[in-house]
C-alpha cells in the first residue's frame, strides 16, 4: 500500500514523501482573490525570496492560519506542482510541508523538482 503524504511526513521518510508527491495530490493554499486562482506564498520578514507551503490536507493548512476567515486551497497533482515550481524556482527559497507540524519537513525547490522528475 502506498503511503499518503501525511503518513510519509509522520515517518519523516524523504523517499516516501517524494513517492506521495508523484502519485497523489498535495494541498496548495490560494490567495482569496477574485479572478484566476493564485498560489499563496510566504516570506520571512524582509527576505528576498519566498517559501512555498504545501499541506497534506486542507485541515493542516487551516491549523496554520486558524484565525483567517477564508482558507481557499487547490489540490495539485505531480504535473501541476512541477509546472508551478519550474515557473517560480527563481523566487522560491524553500518548500515546507505541513509547516504547522507536528511532522513538518523542508526541502529546496530543486530537490522537490528532482523528486517529481524521477
Amino acid at each position: 500500500m502506498t503511503k499518503t503524504l501525511a503518513e510519509a511526513l509522520e515517518a519523516q521518510d524523504v523517499a516516501a514523501v517524494a513517492f506521495a508527491l508523484r502519485n497523489g495530490t498535495v494541498t496548495v493554499p490560494l490567495l482569496p482573490v477574485d479572478g484566476p486562482p493564485q498560489v499563496r506564498v510566504f516570506r520571512r520578514g524582509d527576505a528576498d525570496k519566498y517559501m512555498l507551503l504545501l499541506f497534506s490536507s486542507p485541515e493542516t493548512y487551516v491549523a496554520m492560519v486558524p484565525d483567517e476567515d477564508e482558507h481557499p486551497v487547490a489540490d495539485y497533482d505531480a504535473a501541476t506542482l512541477k509546472d508551478f515550481l519550474a515557473q517560480n524556482s527563481g523566487v522560491l527559497e524553500s518548500v515546507w510541508f505541513d509547516v504547522a507540524g507536528p511532522h513538518a519537513m523542508q526541502a529546496t525547490p530543486e530537490d522537490v523538482l528532482e523528486a517529481l522528475n524521477l
